[in-house]
């Protein structure tokens, strides 16, 4: 996957780039795994913004992923590369040997006419998914679940991937892409190889009206609202008044930590990703 740049025909096309799409095969997606996207621009079922700066963006339909791979046995057959407008990496179209068809998330590496396969059979290769206690240590894995079962919710994004670190009793250690050290329980599936589109961390937007495309709305800072508005609010000029950063609400924005002190999976973190 490439990216290219742009004639400079306005000042905001000067600086913006986009992808080649070379790696992609095919526009039109695979119409029974596609369904509609409910727009919510932020809100609860009340009504009510629970997050600030989202909304319009150009409409979406959702391509329905497999995350779970529970088709062990059963090789599959990549027929499509593909776009996904609701994700960084690119899908990949999988044709079974018993007829269906399913997307999953598309690996580096992975091209058309690959065969890839789920269960303890399957080969340590780009694309197959096995658990961690099938899958040797020092791997480079992606897409890794965090309860049996449950769907893949690690390293999912484009250029994502995990190290599998060791092996001890019923769990696994692995170091995620922020650099957490984690245990996770080995009966746990995960997917050999990189995520795809390792450009994409490259890519510059070059104007505010494509991320508006998006869904993010433009965002203000609290210096130059009102203080009924915000705490960082009123004064003249840019003036600091000396205090600590907050948010909206008055939670501390620099070095303040969030996570819960008793939250139960804090026994599964070995390392931290800030030490």
């Amino acid at each position: 996957m490439g990216i290219k740049s742009y004639n400079p025909t306005t000042p905001s096309r000067r600086n913006m780039q986009g992808y080649t799409f070379e790696e992609i095969t095919t526009k039109e997606p695979e119409r029974s795994l596609v369904t509609k996207l409910h727009r919510k621009a932020g809100r609860n079922h009340h009504g009510h913004v629970t997050q600030r700066h989202r909304g319009s963006g150009n409409k979406r339909f959702y391509r329905i992923i497999d995350f779970k791979r529970e088709k062990d046995g059963i090789p599959g057959k990549v027929a499509t590369i593909e776009y996904d407008p609701n994700r960084t990496c690119r899908i990949a179209l999988i044709n079974y040997r018993d007829g269906e068809k399913r997307y999953i998330i598309a690996p580096e590496g992975l091209t058309v006419g690959m065969v890839i396969e789920s269960g303890s059979q399957a080969d340590i290769t780009t694309g197959n998914c096995l658990k961690l206690k099938e899958i040797p240590v020092g791997s480079m894995i992606h897409s890794i679940e965090m309860k049996p079962g449950k769907g893949a919710q690690i390293a999912r994004t484009a250029g994502a991937q995990a190290q599998l670190a060791g092996k001890e009793g019923e769990y696994a250690q692995v170091i995620l892409p922020s650099g957490e050290m984690r245990m996770i329980h080995k009966e746990c599936k995960a997917v050999i190889g990189q995520v795809g589109n390792l450009d994409h961390m490259n890519l510059s937007i070059g104007k505010a009206g494509r991320n508006r495309w998006k869904g993010w709305r433009p965002y203000v800072r609290g210096a130059v609202m009102n203080p009924c508005d915000h705490p960082h609010g009123g004064g003249e000029a840019k003036n600091g008044r000396g205090r600590t950063p907050v948010s909206l609400w008055g939670q501390p924005a620099k070095g303040f930590k969030t996570r819960k002190r008793k939250k139960h999976s804090s026994k599964y973190i070995i390392n931290r990703r800030k030490k």
